[in-house]
């Protein structure tokens, strides 16, 4: 199997990302999730390529309106041809709040897009429950 091309690009300028790292991590992330069985193909397994996108609160506030209909900014917002953007504003805030370095925020930003990628899907408690706990056994490998 020929793994997608994974690149990671700082579209903003607020935060201070070590884009090299993260870059390291992310496909170190993608081996990983695509260990993981899948009944069937997913775009994570058909992709060619992947773009994490980092993005500013006001960028990722008007992607979050234009294609999920909600005000505000979120963290991480995944896209099946296989763009994963995030808010390094929103994912730095984030940190803070539950207690982890904003490096590792931005982790589980890319690995929670990715597995989004992978088939993985959070809208109802149990599916997300389950998305958590795989998300928190791929960040203990990173």
């Amino acid at each position: 199997m020929n793994l997608p091309r994974i690149s990671v690009r700082n579209l903003q300028r607020a935060v201070r990302v070590n884009v090299r790292a993260l870059q390291e991590s992310a496909a170190k992330a993608l081996r990983l999730c695509l260990n993981l069985r899948s009944k069937q193909p997913t775009a994570l397994s058909t992709l060619r390529e992947i773009h994490v996108l980092l993005v500013s609160d006001r960028r990722m506030a008007a992607l979050h309106r234009r294609f999920l209909k909600q005000a505000g900014p979120t963290d991480v917002i995944t896209f099946e041809h296989g763009e994963i953007f995030i808010s390094a504003e929103t994912a730095r805030r984030h940190g803070k709040q539950f207690g982890n370095p904003f490096f590792r925020e931005l982790q589980l930003c890319v690995v929670h897009g990715l597995l989004h990628l992978h088939g993985f899907d959070d809208r109802s408690e149990r599916e997300a429950r389950r998305m958590k706990a795989i998300q928190e056994k791929i960040l203990k490998k990173l």
